[in-house]
C-alpha cells in the first residue's frame, strides 16, 4: 500500500471512530470520503460491508446484532416487530431467519439486499403505540415493546402461528413485569381483546 493510500485510510477511518466506526455510503460522501476510498478500503480488509451501502470498520469488535443494527440504520422510518421484537426481548425460542419490520401503510418499502426482511403494513396507532427505542451495538433502533408485541402477534397469528404468540405469552409471564394493563390497551388498540381475554386469564 502506498503512502498516499495509507494516509487517505487513517483519515478515512478517524471520520468512521467519530461516527462510532459505522457510516452509511450517503454519510460517508457527505463527510468528505470518495467512493473509492470506501472500496478501496473494504477491498483491503479496512472495511466490512455489512449491507448495501453500509459499511464498518473491520477492526471493530463483533456486532451482537447484525441483521438489526443494518435495518436500523437502512429502514429508520420502520419498527421491529413481531418474531424478531419477541426474539430481542426474549420471549421466545424462535430464531428468526429474517427481520420483521413494520412500515407505514403508504410507506415505500425498503430496498435491502441484506438481510433479508418480512415486511408487515400497520396503520394509525397500530403503528405509532408502543415504540420503545433500544441501543443496539451502538445504534438505536426502533422496536415494539413486548406488551404491543404480544397483542401483534395474536393480530397476526395465521400468518406466525397461535402456538408462537401463546409460547411468547407463557415466557412473557416468566421472565417480564407483567403489565395486564398494557396488555388490555394494546390488545384494543390492534382488536383482538376478545381474541387474547381468555388466554389472559388463563395464563396470567
Amino acid at each position: 500500500m502506498g503512502q498516499v493510500d495509507r494516509e487517505t485510510f487513517r483519515k478515512a477511518g478517524v471520520v468512521f471512530r467519530r461516527y462510532g466506526g459505522l457510516l452509511k455510503t450517503t454519510d460517508a460522501l457527505q463527510a468528505g470520503i470518495h467512493p473509492r476510498t470506501l472500496y478501496a478500503m473494504r477491498d483491503a480488509g479496512f472495511l466490512e460491508q455489512l449491507s448495501r451501502g453500509l459499511y464498518r470498520l473491520a477492526e471493530m469488535p463483533a456486532l451482537g446484532s447484525p441483521d438489526l443494527v443494518s435495518v436500523a440504520l437502512k429502514v429508520p422510518g420502520g419498527v421491529i416487530c413481531l418474531i424478531s421484537a419477541l426474539s430481542f426481548h426474549e420471549i421466545t425460542t424462535q430464531i428468526p431467519h429474517e427481520v420483521y419490520v413494520a412500515l407505514e401503510r403508504g410507506a415505500r418499502a425498503p430496498r435491502l439486499d441484506y438481510p433479508p426482511l418480512r415486511v408487515f403494513r400497520f396503520t394509525g396507532k397500530a403503528f405509532t403505540e408502543g415504540v420503545e427505542d433500544h441501543e443496539i451495538d451502538g445504534v438505536s433502533a426502533r422496536i415494539y415493546s413486548p406488551e404491543k408485541t404480544l397483542a401483534d402477534c395474536f393480530k397476526y397469528r395465521n400468518k406466525i402461528g397461535l402456538d408462537t404468540a401463546l409460547e411468547a405469552l407463557r415466557l412473557y409471564r416468566q421472565r417480564k413485569p407483567i403489565k395486564v394493563e398494557a396488555l388490555i390497551e394494546f390488545a384494543r388498540i390492534c382488536r383482538v381483546e376478545k381474541v387474547m381475554r381468555p388466554y389472559l386469564e388463563a395464563v396470567l
